[in-house]
């Protein structure tokens, strides 16, 4: 997450893309977090490690960037 704004929203960075995406579903989340997105909302947040296994895991099937 790049920032957080007004009215439980935030701003990530999908694929160097910034989107905001709503907050409602998460709480605690800080910029810096990684979190799983579905159709625009936080469903969870996950820790770094887990972030980088899962955006690997995303590289090798060809889906986003690569890490």
């Amino acid at each position: 997450m790049t920032e957080l704004l007004d009215g439980d929203m935030a701003k990530v960075s999908l694929d160097g893309v910034q989107k905001a995406i709503s907050l409602a579903l998460v709480e605690d989340v800080q910029v810096g977090d990684y979190v799983i997105l579905h159709v625009g909302y936080a469903l969870s947040r996950l820790d770094p490690e887990e972030a980088q296994r899962t955006l690997e895991l995303l590289a090798e099937a060809g889906v986003g960037a690569p890490v």
